[in-house]
């Protein structure tokens, strides 16, 4: 598959796939500090090395609930092109995964039937919309055919490298990106099957400049829903694409979630879909031991800190502080005693969290310090305890047991007991941990002398 590639230039694009100076990053405030949904979901494509074997359940809402309902256990039963299921096998999938065995039979089936579908990071579901593309294209045939819209630059990069992979044994196969900094001559038509790229130079490649005839698109795939939406215009952008493109398209949208506006979104550019939904599944803490510690301050948080951690032997620690700015305080705290901390912050590029986290999972750090923005999605196995220096509030000062579950959720984890440590330093905030407790219904107990023997004896 051969690519027609980005210029090397040395900047870095935005959010929006514009091209930037690096010196024009300006620093976000701490109060700004938002979860950065794009960055979470590059994130965690780049620490993802296997498929994630879930264990929820998925929901099928089909368009007409009269016609058979397929799933595929095999890729042998999908009657791939070979070239495309040697490229599958050379990615290493040997059967699909639990979203690719009910969307590919859907994405596949002729006449070409719509989809939504709900998926996480990690449950092959690039790869399943890279095989209903790659099914589709008339190689002979030297204009696009297939468009794929990704939130950011970066976003469309990584699907770009499936597309290669996948493709790798297809040859006529050829891929452009429509991203920012990527300038083509005014009149050029592209000959490339397969464009991936963001809302606004799509769209501009379409309309404007005329490098695509959207009339001739034969599957239009809408990634990251909801990291799209999140994202200033690219709602409307992609609405106008859609409206360019053939009644026959065959329109394919995946999101994380689907919150209330993920779904008008959806229900707006895929007529007659087809629905897979993730049924949600309890998370529990029935495995998880919760205790809390006293103090007056942030100091004597410390200390508690230090104490709990020569009373006790730790596989591997998650630290959760409310700011940048104690985080980075807490980190140099504890290096400063003698501890190996891996420091996890906003304002890291994307790939270096990545090494940040390679390196925690392979154990050459024991204790990882973060803010609440970095910790999704992050699961080591050897994660034994979760303490959360300063406990999870929303903007209003509210708890946020929503981030609570998430962040004790790092232990607990594969069926091992875990245990979580909150350290409270205020009224208000012992009150906060009694409301976590009543919102839960789970007491969380006073950690004594005896409770860390006790933890020991679990630990090991």
């Amino acid at each position: 598959l051969s690519v027609l590639h980005l210029k090397d230039e040395k900047t870095k694009p935005d959010a929006n796939g514009a091209v930037v100076k690096a010196e024009d990053n300006v620093e976000k405030t701490e109060d700004e500090e938002k979860e950065d949904r794009a960055a979470q979901s590059l994130l965690n494509k780049l620490i993802r090395s296997n498929l994630v074997d879930t264990t929820n359940q998925v929901e099928v809402l089909q368009r007409d609930p009269t016609s058979p309902l397929y799933s595929v256990k095999s890729f042998e039963e999908l009657r791939l092109k070979p070239q495309l299921l040697q490229g599958v096998y050379a990615m290493g999938f040997n059967r699909p995964s639990k979203i690719q065995e009910n969307a590919l039979p859907m994405m596949l089936a002729e006449p070409p039937q719509n989809l939504i579908a709900q998926s996480q990071s990690g449950t092959g579901k690039t790869a399943a919309f890279v095989l209903a593309m790659l099914s589709r294209v008339e190689p002979g045939n030297k204009y696009p055919q297939c468009l794929c819209l990704s939130p950011t630059y970066e976003l469309a990069l990584q699907t770009g490298k499936v597309i290669e992979q996948m493709g790798n044994f297809y040859p006529e196969l050829k891929l452009a990106y429509a991203v920012r900094g990527n300038k083509l001559e005014r009149g050029q038509k592209i000959s490339e099957q397969i464009v991936i790229g963001t809302p606004g130079t799509v769209l501009d490649w379409c309309s404007k400049l005329k490098f695509i005839d959207p009339k001739k698109i034969k599957v239009f795939v809408l990634d990251e829903a909801d990291v799209m939406i999140a994202t200033q215009g690219h709602q409307d952008q992609s609405i106008r694409i859609q409206r360019m493109l053939p009644r026959d398209c065959q329109m394919l949208l995946f999101s994380a979630t689907f919150e209330d506006s993920v779904w008008k979104f959806a229900q707006k550019v895929v007529p007659d879909p087809n629905i897979i939904k993730l049924k949600r599944e309890e998370e529990t803490l029935d495995t998880i031991k919760q205790y809390y510690v006293l103090c007056n301050n942030r100091d004597e948080k410390f200390r508690a800190l230090c104490n709990i951690y020569g009373a006790i032997t730790i596989a591997q620690a998650m630290i959760f502080c409310h700011t940048r700015k104690t985080a980075g305080w807490l980190a140099a705290e504890l290096s400063r005693e003698g501890h190996q901390v891996a420091l996890l912050s906003g304002e890291m590029m994307v790939e270096q969290r990545a090494a940040v986290i390679e390196r925690f999972r392979e154990g050459k750090e024991k204790v990882l310090v973060t803010t609440n923005v970095c910790a999704r999605g992050i699961d080591v196995e050897q994660v034994s305890v979760v303490i959360n220096f300063d406990l999870p509030v929303d903007k209003d000062g509210n708890p946020d047991n929503e981030t609570y579950l998430h962040r004790i959720g790092r232990t607990g984890r594969f069926g091992k007991r875990g245990l979580a440590i909150n350290m409270v330093d205020s009224k208000h905030s012992m009150n906060i941990l009694n409301r976590i407790q009543e919102h839960f219904n789970k007491k969380i107990n006073k950690l004594d002398t005896d409770d860390l023997d006790e933890i020991e004896k679990i630990n090991n």
